[in-house]
């Protein structure tokens, strides 16, 4: 790219001053001409060549000045326009490496993006299912609770009950004994009865 460069550098300078140089042949040419038209009048149709002999040797002079003094000069805004072209076009590709460059880290940061979106998702989705799990097993353990508890109420229940009516069936046994016993003795032999067993506690006494 540096050959390219320098030889376009080398080809803008050459063309630029002879162009530079062609402009100013151009206007003296026609300068004379003009000059020597006006000069001449109704004689301009008797002007021979010798009548340009002069205007040639100050044209040639002219050149030779110019050539002599204003090629340094010339060269020199050629060579600073060249250096600023050449400047330019290396900021420009500086430019474009820049932007590519940073066009690829987007890229790398977007694609950087998507992958942690995805492992976030993927963590969330992960925790759900233990959150889940770890529910289902609190509901499990809290319905285990609830039934040992309910068995322990049940058997409570029971063994009051049980007692309940061990104790009622007593009275009711007691009640029915009673009332085979009033049904068996009389009136006078239940009085018989407890006068034997009052005269039997009088007698320990």
């Amino acid at each position: 790219m540096t050959r390219k460069v320098q030889s376009s550098k080398f080809k803008v300078q050459n063309y630029g001053i002879s162009i530079y140089f062609f402009i100013i042949t151009a206007s003296l040419i026609f300068a004379s001409v003009a000059f020597a038209s006006e000069g001449g009048g109704e004689g301009a149709q008797n002007f021979t060549w010798k009548d340009w002999q002069w205007p040639v040797i100050n044209f040639a002079l002219l050149v030779f000045i110019l050539v002599f003094f204003g090629r340094k000069p010339i060269g020199e805004f050629f060579k600073k326009r060249t250096e600023l072209i050449e400047k330019s076009l290396k900021e420009a590709s500086e430019a474009k490496e820049f932007a590519r460059k940073t066009l690829n880290e987007v890229k790398e940061r977007f694609k950087n993006t998507d992958s942690e979106i995805e492992q976030i998702i993927e963590a969330a989705r992960k925790s759900g299912e233990k959150e889940k799990e770890a529910i289902i097993a609190e509901g499990e353990r809290l319905k285990e609770k609830i039934i040992e508890q309910a068995k322990a109420g049940i058997d409570f229940e029971l063994q009051k009950a049980k007692e309940k009516i061990k104790s009622e069936a007593a009275l009711m046994a007691l009640e029915l004994a009673e009332k085979q016993i009033e049904e068996r003795l009389g009136g006078k032999e239940q009085e018989a009865l407890i006068d034997d067993y009052i005269k039997r506690l009088e007698a320990k006494n």
